[in-house]
């Protein structure tokens, strides 16, 4: 049966969009949360997104410089959370 995985990303961004993308490959559906900053733009972390894009796995940010990630206040991704069986924190 296929776990709920969220990946809060905080502070090791590249680390936390590696993370998102590689939990999806053991087919559990995985939900990636930005949290407080806009994600760094480098070559990795760019190409996660895009590949998180690609394969569907929803993304949310509360930082609304995230122009291409979509906004949720903190409390709204709060009540997200509590739907998950992991929560990953980074």
């Amino acid at each position: 049966m296929a776990k709920k995985i969220a990946v809060i990303v905080r502070d090791r961004q590249s680390e936390a969009l590696r993370m998102g993308v590689g939990a999806m490959l053991a087919d559990d559906l995985v939900t990636v949360f930005v949290m407080d900053k806009k994600v760094e733009e480098t070559e990795n972390n760019m190409m996660n997104l895009e590949t998180m894009n690609d394969m569907d796995i929803k993304t949310y940010t509360n930082c609304k410089e995230n122009a291409n990630i979509e906004y949720l206040s903190t409390e709204e991704i709060a009540q997200k959370l509590l739907e998950f069986d992991n929560i990953l924190p980074y």
